[in-house]
C-alpha cells in the first residue's frame, strides 16, 4: 500500500468522495488543475465521509470555537487530499506542498485564523513529513464563505510525472 494511504489508515482517516453541492448549485470549475508538474487546488471546505458539507457551520468567534475551526480545517485537508488522489491516482506522487491559502469565516474582532488553519497544516505535515509537507501559508479572515462553511482552503503542490 502507498505510504500516505498507510499513514491515513493508521490514523483512522478516510478520504471523502467529491463534494455534493446543495440542490441547484452548479460548480463550473475543476477542483484540481494539472499544469506540468504542478497541481493548482481550488478552494475546498470540510466534508463528511459521504461528500456532504460537514457541520458545524458558522463564523469563528461567535458560533464556533477555535477547536471546532481546527477540526473543520482538518476535514478540509481530507477533502483536498481526496481530490488530489482522484487527479493524481497516488498521493505518493506529491513531491512538495508549495502554497496554502486558508480562509476563515470570522466574526468582527476574531484574530485566531492561524490557529484554525493549523488543523490543515498539522495534518499535512503529519502525513507527508517536514520535507514534502512544508508549505508557505496565509490564514485570513473573511466576512462570509460559501454555504456557511467556517473554513475554505486552496493550495498548490508539485508532483512526479
Amino acid at each position: 500500500m502507498p505510504r500516505i494511504t498507510d499513514r491515513l489508515t493508521a490514523l483512522g482517516l478516510a478520504l471523502p468522495p467529491p463534494v455534493t453541492p446543495p440542490p441547484g448549485v452548479v460548480l463550473p470549475f475543476q477542483f484540481i488543475r494539472l499544469i506540468g508538474r504542478r497541481a493548482m487546488i481550488s478552494g475546498h471546505g470540510p466534508l463528511n465521509a459521504d461528500g456532504s458539507i460537514a457541520a458545524p457551520l458558522g463564523k469563528l468567534g461567535t458560533e464556533l470555537t477555535v477547536e471546532q475551526g481546527y477540526a473543520a480545517a482538518r476535514l478540509t485537508a481530507l477533502a483536498m487530499l481526496g481530490s488530489l488522489q482522484r487527479a493524481l491516482g497516488d498521493l505518493d506522487r506529491i513531491t512538495a506542498w508549495t502554497r496554502v491559502f486558508g480562509m476563515v469565516a470570522s466574526a468582527p474582532g476574531f484574530q485566531q485564523q492561524p490557529a484554525v488553519i493549523n488543523g490543515f497544516s498539522d495534518l499535512i505535515l503529519e502525513l507527508f513529513g517536514p520535507e514534502v509537507g512544508a508549505h508557505a501559508r496565509s490564514a485570513v479572515g473573511m466576512a462570509e464563505l460559501p454555504f456557511g462553511i467556517p473554513v475554505e482552503i486552496e493550495g498548490e503542490v508539485e508532483f512526479d510525472a
